[in-house]
């Protein structure tokens, strides 16, 4: 399958956020995706955001037909993040990881454990408690508890003062600081103290597969640390937590509880709407009975985070689970937008079938420059603008801006049609150049390459064909070939192009 073009989409770390070393790890990732495209020969753009209202100008920027989607939140609205793949979507796009739904659900630790209930899966006991809200003593789990904000991720807000041995006044000052520090919902869970496993999987195909499981080692944990994977021991290097929490992979379970952990992460990424990638969380008890603490959907892929390790593990280069990720974005796109598996096919197309249209040659820059001048209707820089596209087409390849097909009758190019996206919107393309030799005027040339690039537009998720063409009289049959082939005016530029020369857009929906 011939990968699309892609672009890497992330949000840019900022805002004072008092979590700013995990929101500054998404630039490694960035980073590592691109290196993977480079690798994999994948046309590809990297975008930075700050705001959800800014996803829609980036991602309408380019023509990319898939978003490798690497935005975790933002500074004053973390979830507002979730709706990056709907906004995708809309565009015509389509996102890498979880959708909306997903994403939602997944950041909503009260609602996805609820969820996971319902599927018959192990979740520790716990309660919800919403800012301002108290909680009776018999709402809560037996301790110890762990108290952690209902709506994070990357170990936000989690600490050794997030874990309360009993409850009572440490329990309300807990809850009290995740309503303060976050302004949202504790969620107040029974504390399993034990081993901690997370499972990393993988969607290939239609199926989900686990990769590996991994265990986090607390070492030299004294009796009064509690032995939780936190902030500081996911972001924080100089921290006794990060130094001292190390990674086991694979890791050393008995085989009939690595092998249950697989099953339970499978039915709970499926349970929440995982796509192409996820990580399941567990807590072992005395008993090494699993109990799932969370599902994230986009768990950190940077070069040096768990679950690259796990692709790793697997006997997986990284650049294999990038194009993976992008092969099931791609067969998630709308069937307009899909590309083919190859460069445009040439036609054979006329009454006898006697006119070829293929992809324009090197060989083929002369003679399509000589029948435009010997038209008579272009100026001479207008004739050097046309062999500066020519070139591009030409240099760029079936992967640039610019698609250049020759109309060829025998051996000898009778015809030309050049044709790129506009930037900055969404399926909408412009069609730079059209002509044909004189002598072969007036026998379809024009309409058959007009259909074509046509055709390979809407192939693209075309919805709009723009022509900007002269209002001077001389452009008069140019004018009439348009409107009957659909093409209606849109807009007149008065004096555009000289004193009494206006330009004459033309729209037409494809």
């Amino acid at each position: 399958m011939r990968l699309p073009r892609v672009l890497v989409l992330h949000n840019l770390p900022g805002g004072g956020s008092a979590c700013a070393e995990s929101e500054a790890g998404v630039l490694q990732e960035a980073a590592a995706v691109a290196e993977a495209l480079e690798a994999l020969r994948v046309p590809h753009r990297v975008s930075g955001v700050r705001t959800l209202a800014e996803v829609p100008a980036a991602v309408a920027a380019g023509d990319e037909a898939v978003v490798f989607n690497l935005v975790e939140g933002f500074p004053d609205r973390p979830e507002d993040a979730n709706c990056v793949p709907a906004v995708c979507r809309a565009l015509g796009r389509a996102a890498t990881g979880g959708d909306t739904a997903c994403l939602s659900l997944a950041l909503d630790k009260w609602r996805s454990k609820a969820v996971l209930a319902a599927a018959g899966l192990p979740v520790p006991p716990g309660v919800c408690v919403a800012p301002g809200a108290r909680f009776k003593r018999g709402d809560l789990p037996p301790p110890p508890c762990i108290v952690k904000p209902c709506a994070a991720d990357a170990s936000e807000g989690i600490d050794a003062a997030s874990v309360v041995p009993r409850s009572g006044r440490g329990l309300q000052a807990a809850v009290r600081r995740v309503h303060e520090r976050f302004g949202q919902a504790a969620l107040v869970e029974r504390f399993i103290d034990g081993r901690e496993i997370n499972v990393a999987v993988v969607q290939r195909g239609r199926a989900l597969e686990v990769l590996a499981v991994a265990e986090i080692e607390f070492v030299d944990f004294g009796r009064g640390r509690p032995r939780i994977v936190d902030y500081a021991a996911k972001w924080r290097p100089g921290s006794f937590e990060y130094a001292h929490t190390r990674r086991r992979l694979p890791a050393r379970l008995p085989p009939r509880v690595a092998a249950e952990a697989g099953k339970l992460a499978l039915r709970a990424a499926a349970a929440i709407g995982c796509a192409d990638y996820a990580r399941v969380d567990f807590r072992l008890d005395g008993r090494l009975r699993p109990f799932i603490l969370e599902v994230n959907p986009n768990p950190d892929i940077a070069p040096d985070a768990g679950f690259t390790a796990a692709v790793a593990h697997a006997g997986w280069r990284y650049r294999d689970f990038v194009r993976n990720c992008i092969v099931n974005a791609a067969r998630r796109l709308p069937a307009a937008r899909r590309l083919p598996a190859a460069r445009p096919r040439a036609e054979r197309l006329g009454p006898a079938g006697d006119v070829l249209i293929r992809v324009t040659r090197a060989e083929d820059r002369g003679p399509i420059l000589a029948f435009i001048e010997a038209t008579g209707f272009f100026r001479p820089n207008e004739v050097a603008v046309a062999g500066e596209v020519v070139d591009a087409a030409l240099g760029a390849g079936p992967e640039g801006h610019y698609q250049s097909f020759t109309a060829v009758a025998g051996r000898r190019p009778i015809g030309w049609i050049c044709y790129g996206p506009t930037p900055c919107t969404a399926g909408t393309f412009d069609i730079y150049w059209i002509a044909v030799a004189p002598e072969r005027q007036r026998h379809g040339i024009g309409r058959l390459l007009l259909a074509f690039a046509e055709r390979l537009m809407a192939a693209r998720g075309g919805r709009l064909a723009v022509v900007e063409t002269a209002g001077r009289d001389a452009y008069a049959p140019t004018r009439a070939f348009y409107a009957r082939c659909g093409y209606e005016a849109a807009a007149r530029l008065p004096d555009f192009y000289d004193e009494g020369d206006d330009k004459i857009v033309l729209v037409k929906r494809l």
